[in-house]
């Protein structure tokens, strides 16, 4: 699959490899990225640690691995995923251009 499915900034690569680490996650976890039907605005954004199953797209990133079903993969397709730690909140941040409809805490969304 396109390394370039998903991008993911320098910043929540950084938090990413922090809570792995405090975790103690295994060798053959990664993160786990999808999309999940529900939320104000019909779909809302899944993201777990988690193994890697047989049909999943799995991005590298450094030494970070993130796994995508391929399912997820037709919502997730030009998806970048930041950290925003400012005023109006602080945790993982989906940056997506497909949505055309996003719900006001920003979880869900429609295409």
């Amino acid at each position: 699959m396109e390394q370039n499915l998903v991008t993911v900034t320098e910043k929540a690569l950084i938090h990413i490899k922090q809570i792995y680490s405090k975790e103690d996650k295994g060798l053959e976890t990664g993160l786990r990225l999808g999309v999940i039907g529900g939320g104000c605005s019909g779909l809302s954004y899944k993201i777990e640690f988690s193994e890697k199953k047989e049909k999943d797209n799995v991005l590298t990133f450094g030494d970070v691995k993130i796994f995508i079903d391929p399912k997820s993969s037709i919502y997730l397709k030009g998806v970048e995923l930041d950290f925003k730690d400012g005023l109006n909140g602080k945790g993982f941040v989906f940056n997506n251009p497909n949505a055309n409809n996003t719900c006001g805490c920003g979880e869900s969304f429609s295409v």
